[in-house]
């Protein structure tokens, strides 16, 4: 039997509370943070992928994480929550518009360190590996240094929280981020919406040329309804489930960026109303998981396109890959 081919997932497992998404009914209370992403993973995989999932779940809500995991059809085996003996990391959405919202977080869930982190990928056997900033803190530079030394195959970031401070009372509000080539430098693929672009670079173009020159594939700004905009190196066109030996990432691979390949890549169908809550999140997971199924990048962002837009009608994480796979719709 041919083994199947592993992608492992980190970031934070989230139980959100919603307010303002439908003003006739009380607030939506659901699976949010990473379970949209592995919700739209599960949805967009090829048969020969199964996910590895690489999350902490505060002792509280580990028996729920545990259930809504297990009903994924792409979930490995062996796949289960790392339960921690703190309270789960909680979030309160108030949206002001389909695209303004304040969010409030509390919760304990502790980043991985290196010495945690380390026997875990071992033991995972991973092929691919995604990456959800949800808190903000899973990952500190440092040890995401170490996986991409210790790790040949493709990561995807979604540096989303990276870019957001936790108030004392909890609010999130939007922080630059330092070290912007360093943390470029561990991925082959970046995903950011225009907020966060803006806490990474001047603009979009300084940003491309900084993630590429410390050897980013490909860069992805999501522009929520209007689509979103690439920046690819000349010679991509389809992930590489191995990287050439280079000295990436953490010195030069030459003395300039070279050509790179940009356009915006509109979005083919907008849906107005419903719940925009994780449609990030469903777009990158996606995207990772088509470009691993070998699809080249344009016709992965316009699955990616598809896949948020069918987010937007459903509510919470809670059967939403049956819901984004169409085997299950909403009345």
């Amino acid at each position: 039997m041919t083994r199947k081919r592993r992608v492992g997932v980190i970031g934070s497992i989230v139980w959100d509370v919603i307010y303002g998404r439908d003003t006739r009914s009380s607030p939506i209370a659901e699976w949010g943070g990473i379970s949209y992403a592995l919700s739209g993973m599960d949805a967009a995989l090829s048969d020969e992928w199964e996910i590895v999932p690489i999350i902490k779940v505060g002792e509280d809500l580990a028996p729920a994480a545990s259930q809504f995991m297990s009903g994924m059809r792409r979930m490995s085996s062996d796949a289960r929550p790392i339960v921690v003996p703190y309270p789960n990391n909680r979030v309160e959405l108030r949206y002001f518009d389909d695209e303004r919202r304040s969010e409030v977080m509390h919760g304990g869930v502790p980043p991985w360190t290196w010495l945690g982190l380390k026997p875990v990928l071992e033991t995972a056997r991973l092929d691919a590996l995604y990456i959800n900033f949800l808190s903000g803190w899973e990952l500190d530079l440092d040890t995401t240094m170490l996986v991409r030394q210790s790790f040949a195959g493709p990561i995807y970031c979604d540096l989303h929280m990276l870019a957001w401070a936790v108030q004392p009372d909890g609010l999130r509000t939007l922080r630059p981020i330092s070290n912007v080539r360093e943390w470029c430098g561990c991925f082959d693929v970046v995903q950011v919406n225009e907020d966060e672009m803006r806490m990474l670079a001047a603009d979009p173009m300084a940003l491309a040329a900084t993630a590429l020159h410390a050897g980013v594939r490909c860069l992805v700004v999501t522009l929520a309804k209007r689509g979103a905009v690439y920046f690819a190196a000349a010679d991509f066109e389809r992930l590489e489930l191995a990287r050439p030996a280079s000295p990436r990432p953490f010195q030069s691979i030459a003395s300039d960026v070279g050509p790179m390949r940009t356009s915006i890549v509109p979005a083919d169908h907008v849906v107005d109303g419903g719940d925009p809550t994780g449609c990030g999140d469903v777009w990158g997971a996606t995207y990772f998981s088509r470009l691993l199924a070998g699809d080249n990048f344009g016709d992965a962002i316009l699955a990616a396109h598809r896949a948020a837009a069918r987010n937007v009608g459903h509510r919470g994480a809670s059967g939403l890959s049956d819901y984004l796979r169409g085997t299950i719709s909403l009345t």
